[in-house]
């Protein structure tokens, strides 16, 4: 078993500014993949209408657009019904979207009833809101319920856009003990926020009986308290992978420590599979996690490039026995910068059913090899080498 200073204790109460280096594994959860976007907000949205105590979630940011507008009525009609709605997104995830939440709109869901928070608002001079930015994605219901993953709130999940096709992405469902975990970095940040602490049983009920069967780790990387906990992560569970690995992750150009834990496991013999995306919805870094793809194919990895859309999911298994799902590119700006937080579910089915989706996408998926590579053009493999030298800014 892998060890990012593993400790097995569940806190129940948030302490603010206290999530170092240990990572709880919480025992007994119920993990539900729910693999598309209408899978998401379907179980999402069921599981708002049933709320009966607090709603809480943490996005980057939410688009304003037509599934926005449905989650914002729910919530509205929840906080009627005497749920205590408590929402926060990031300023700079909401001003990158082309649909941003403008400050009417944001004042309009405030007199819902729905406490409304926005992380780190930009002002002048606004490069200093660069970095760090709040990338989670946690959502709490009674205590009771738990989702993370990769995807914020927004239609395109559902409906792809225009210029990527198809938009693939990952999310999850959780009951049980791990539910505490997030909803402890959820109150944390929240604190962090509005000075509110969120603590007792209406918030963290007790648990009377084991949920599921799924050992869970939350490893959270807050700046400036746990900065290296996502890189020790994926380093460590290569360290310890002993016959394969599988990758998929849409801004692919890791840290040089976790570049070198790849190469370390495919001289071993461990059979190192990496699945990127053969489009994206930013310029530069796809071109330059290509090149990065080819780089390790030349040292043994099988690298791939998914062609079925824009493949957004942020996930790694290890041997067949445990796996992780996340908020966490494998970039600069996940690993060294920005507030994250990864799931590590030690569940052999949880696992088959991630290995099962990527045997699914290779068949629309071509193999990273020479003659792919020189199929772009020379212009293309310049600006791909150009952006890799710009790995520690990406």
């Amino acid at each position: 078993m892998f060890s990012v200073c593993l400790v097995r204790s569940v806190r129940r109460q948030p302490r603010p500014q206290t999530r170092a280096m240990n990572v709880a594994i919480a025992p007994g959860n119920d993990v539900r993949l729910l693999m598309s976007g209408q899978a998401k907000f379907d179980d999402l949205f069921r599981e708002v209408e049933n709320a009966r105590d607090f709603i809480h979630m943490e996005y980057f940011n939410f688009r304003n657009d037509s599934i926005n507008h449905l989650l914002i009525n729910l919530l509205a009609k929840k906080v009627k019904e005497g749920v205590e709605v408590r929402v926060m997104y990031d300023a700079f995830g909401n001003s990158s979207n082309n649909q941003p939440i403008k400050k009417v709109q944001h004042d309009s869901i405030c007199s819902l009833g729905i406490h409304l928070e926005k992380f780190d608002p930009l002002r002048f001079p606004w490069v200093n809101h660069i970095y760090p930015r709040d990338h989670r994605k946690i959502v709490v219901i009674d205590g009771r319920v738990a989702y993370t993953g990769g995807m914020n709130v927004a239609d395109y999940y559902i409906n792809g856009l225009e210029e990527v096709g198809p938009w693939r992405d990952m999310h999850m469902h959780i009951e049980g003990s791990a539910v505490d975990e997030l909803h402890q970095i959820f109150g944390e940040m929240w604190y962090e926020q509005t000075g509110e602490i969120l603590v007792g049983s209406r918030y963290y009920p007790p648990r009377t009986q084991t949920e599921g069967k799924a050992p869970v780790a939350i490893v959270d990387r807050a700046p400036h308290v746990s900065n290296k906990s996502i890189r020790q992560l994926y380093i460590s569970m290569l360290d310890h992978a002993q016959h394969h690995v599988r990758i998929i992750n849409p801004y692919f150009v890791p840290t040089h420590s976790v570049r070198k834990a790849i190469r370390r496991a495919v001289e071993r013999g461990v059979d190192v599979e990496i699945m990127l995306s053969a489009k994206s919805d930013i310029p530069l870094t796809p071109d330059a996690s290509h090149y990065v793809g080819r780089q390790l194919q030349k040292r043994g990895a099988r690298v791939y490039l998914f062609n079925g859309g824009f493949h957004h999911t942020k996930t790694m298994t290890v041997d067949g026995r445990f796996c992780t799902v996340g908020s966490a590119n494998l970039n600069s700006r996940s690993l060294r910068y920005d507030y994250e937080v990864n799931a590590v579910i030690f569940d052999a089915d949880v696992t088959a059913q991630l290995d099962r989706m990527f045997d699914e996408d290779l068949q629309n998926s071509d193999t990273m090899n020479r003659e792919l590579w020189h199929k772009k053009s020379f212009w293309k493999r310049t600006v791909a080498w150009f952006g890799n030298l710009l790995t520690p800014f990406l």
